[in-house]
């Protein structure tokens, strides 16, 4: 009969897995509070200790570590190894479910001592994955609850495929990989940094054709940006980048929002009650731009959005998912990515960037730090009509090339000017592409104004109140010309730039 080992801190759907192996026939060997839970629960299982004839010692510092375990782990399925096992009265092991201590969870909890950081660093179950994802040829490894579902439909079928035991074999890999770094990092006071990669696909191209490129993720198996292609070429590396950089965009409204992007930068971003109506106000801001570039929506695309795109031609679009109705509107766009996006949050928290001999790592902006206050600094209040408009054009700016400079009607953008090297480019860049849009229309800058100018050739525009984070040097010299002009001016406080 095949046997199994079950040594598991996370005991989620444990007792269900247990019972699914005991009816297809298998023995269960578990240790410590593994084996009570499955005794409780009726289900016939031998101990550790007993099957090795060594107690669990040093407070349970160690359990399974012992060669009889490991012995029937890591023995090939050859005439040699198997007489060898049984010369010394022990037996193959041909599936290992086990999770490991929450190292991460005890150092993030508050006060937790040193001596409780070291107690809760795996030992027993590091080397069980290991020795399992080492021989994963003969042995099913399962170290996430999840895969129980998968593993037991294979056994039932007439055992895990192959492709499917090596898949778990690299999640095992990873796992202790991440589970060790973390370690290092809480040892060495947070100063190393381990990043673990698997690839997604290989890429056509990079930004050029001779350039090659791959897409990696940080989980095994992983989709593109975490999402599911449902139809279209296969993604390109500049589609990957502006899909990014939309999705990001979008996700930083409340209401149903779109943002388009084309080479990095924004052509239009807008919310609305309605997810057709952001889109057309999102398009309206620079449709020119706009061909041919992706776009990303916080909401389902329904098929009053898809019905919308009209002729507009469009590489990708990016959702939390795509209603029947869109899909069959789409699917005639035989070259239009649809990219799924079941997860619609930013992961992780952070982002890095490559540079000479090294990597550069900073925290994602998610816009002003708590408490941030607003303070208008002009002799007129915003009216209320700004003041949702000013907002609005604040969080769509952080989303431009610095120098970032956003014109906005409402709550969406009409004129968008970054990625200069002076602000005041940037500026006439945004009133040129607003036209007469840009009368009534209030203005966002990423970083203060280092010259009124830009103040004076907005106000020439047609803007009527600007929010700024304020601090230069020359901020009195901005503020006159507002009152100048009658317009309202708000300061934040915080930059946003983004190079």
């Amino acid at each position: 009969m095949p046997a199994a080992i079950l040594s598991v801190h996370d005991k989620t759907n444990l007792v269900e897995f247990a019972e699914d192996l005991v009816s297809l026939g298998w023995n269960l060997l578990a240790s410590g509070g593994t084996a009570r839970l499955l005794r409780e629960k009726g289900i016939p299982v031998r101990d550790v200790a007993e099957y090795t004839g060594s107690p669990e010692i040093l407070g349970g510092r160690v359990k399974t570590l012992h060669p009889a375990i490991h012995g029937g782990l890591l023995a090939r399925p050859t005439q040699s190894d198997r007489k060898e096992l049984r010369d010394l009265g022990w037996d193959y092991i041909d599936l290992v479910a086990v999770n490991l201590y929450p190292f991460e969870g005890t150092i993030a909890t508050p006060g937790v001592s040193f001596t409780e950081a070291i107690e809760n660093i795996d030992i027993g179950g590091v080397t069980l994955i290991r020795a399992a994802a080492k021989n994963h040829e003969r042995v099913t490894l399962v170290c996430d609850p999840a895969d129980y579902t998968d593993v037991l439909a294979g056994l039932k079928a007439g055992g895990v495929p192959a492709e499917k035991r090596k898949s778990l074999a690299v999640k095992g890999f990873a796992v202790t990989a991440q589970y060790d770094a973390l370690i290092s990092r809480y040892l060495s006071g947070g100063e190393t940094l381990s990043i673990n990669l698997y690839p997604v696909q290989k890429l056509r191209y990079g930004e050029n054709p001779h350039q090659s490129a791959v897409l990696y993720a940080y989980t095994p198996g992983d989709g593109p940006l975490g999402g599911k292609v449902l139809q279209g070429k296969e993604l390109s590396y500049n589609n990957l980048l502006d899909l990014d950089a939309a999705w990001r965009a979008a996700l930083s409204f409340e209401a149903p929002a779109v943002s388009i992007v084309k080479h990095l930068s924004p052509c239009g971003i807008a919310e609305d009650r309605k997810l057709v109506e952001a889109y057309k106000a999102a398009l309206a801001c620079d449709p020119l731009s706009a061909f041919g570039g992706v776009i990303a929506t916080n909401r389902p695309f329904d098929g009053e959005t898809a019905t919308a795109l009209g002729d507009h031609f469009v590489e990708c679009i990016a959702a939390p998912g795509f209603s029947q109705e869109a899909r069959e509107s789409l699917k005639a766009r035989k070259n239009l990515r649809l990219l799924e996006m079941p997860h619609a949050r930013i992961e992780p928290a952070h982002e890095y960037r490559s540079v000479n001999h090294g990597l550069l790592r900073q925290d994602i902006d998610v816009g002003e730090p708590p408490g941030t206050e607003w303070q208008v600094v002009s002799r007129r209040e915003p009216s209320d009509q700004e003041w949702v408009a000013l907002r609005f054009a604040m969080q769509a700016c952080r989303h431009v090339k610095s120098n970032a400079i956003v014109f906005v009607q409402g709550t969406a953008t009409v004129g968008i000017g970054g990625g200069q090297p002076n602000r005041i480019d940037c500026v006439r860049i945004a009133a040129q592409r607003a036209g007469d849009k840009s009368k009534g229309a209030v203005m966002a800058s990423d970083a203060f104004f280092p010259f009124p100018d830009s103040v004076e050739a907005a106000a020439q525009a047609g803007i009527t109140a600007i929010v700024q984070p304020g601090g230069s040097l020359r901020d009195a010299e901005s503020i006159t010309i507002a009152n100048r002009h009658r317009m309202a001016m708000v300061v934040t406080g915080v930059r946003h730039f983004r190079h």
